[in-house]
């Protein structure tokens, strides 16, 4: 199969033992082990302050060094970590939050690539009904969405599933929600493992994405390494080859039976099927 994909792995200097990230530890160490097994870049989830002007620097030569890219960088610490969101019904907390995606989306500008837009989007509650939620996401988002704008950066919502999650759970909603918000700067981040449990046709959901898909997670129906469940990439990947989709495809998989084991796993079936 003929094809302009870019292959990455999910990576976090520490993660939890149920987080689905293969790599973790130094970060360069990291970009050396994924050039090793054949990828073009990882992906990072970090803390905003954990990117510090020094580790920016330090992520950007070790790039240059290798060849290699980051595939996105990635904001959901913020929400698992303070419990606050983009729609946070305190407005000091919110404007905290937008605070802080804008030090990743001027991180992503650094490093030339995208930034994840997933748990930060937080959940309703009894003091932030839908209503409000909607509104209040809105508005930080039009704001992200603007300042992203600026820094010729884009932001990929993603599309989680209903028991991570209580909206944004397929791509026609997601969609319809950036589209109808006017959300110039932001795309669809699908992830096949969410696919498969909310989408009724999942090829179909990433033909209705079309040129507004900016970024795909890969893992199998088991949450584990592309190629050890019964999920058909290669009709997944004929799919965005159809649509022109020509970035990253990123292994976001449980770290089983070891991280480096699932990172090399995922490499070795992707790089199969689209050989295929």
């Amino acid at each position: 199969m003929e094809h302009n994909f870019k292959f990455g792995v999910s990576y976090a200097e520490q993660r939890p033992l149920t987080a689905p990230l293969p790599l973790c530890g130094d970060v360069c160490d990291a970009f050396r082990y994924a050039k090793d097994i054949g990828l073009d870049g990882i992906e990072i989830h970090g803390r905003e302050y954990e990117f510090t002007d020094e580790q920016v620097e330090r992520i950007k030569v070790c790039c240059g060094e290798l060849g290699m890219k980051v595939a996105a960088v990635v904001t959901g610490r913020v929400y698992t970590q303070t419990g606050l969101s983009l729609a946070d019904p305190v407005s000091e907390r919110r404007t905290w939050v937008v605070d802080q995606v804008k030090r990743y989306i001027d991180v992503a500008a650094s490093l030339k690539t995208d930034v994840v837009i997933g748990w930060v989007k937080g959940r309703f509650s009894l003091d932030n009904p839908q209503s409000l939620y909607y509104r209040l996401l809105t508005e930080s988002m039009k704001e992200l969405d603007a300042y992203a704008g600026m820094k010729c950066v884009r932001l990929v919502v993603e599309v989680i599933n209903r028991y991570e999650v209580d909206c944004f759970i397929t791509a026609r909603e997601t969609l319809d929600y950036i589209e109808g918000n006017g959300l110039e700067h932001t795309y669809l981040h699908l992830d096949t493992f969410h696919m498969n449990l909310e989408e009724t046709d999942m090829y179909e959901a990433i033909r209705l994405a079309g040129p507004r898909l900016g970024y795909m997670h890969v893992a199998d129906n088991t949450r584990l390494a592309p190629g050890t469940g019964c999920l058909d990439f290669k009709k997944i990947f004929e799919t965005l080859k159809e649509i022109g989709y020509e970035g990253f495809i990123t292994a976001e998989c449980f770290p089983k039976p070891d991280g480096k084991a699932a990172a090399k796993a995922a490499a070795e079936y992707l790089k199969k099927i689209v050989s295929l």
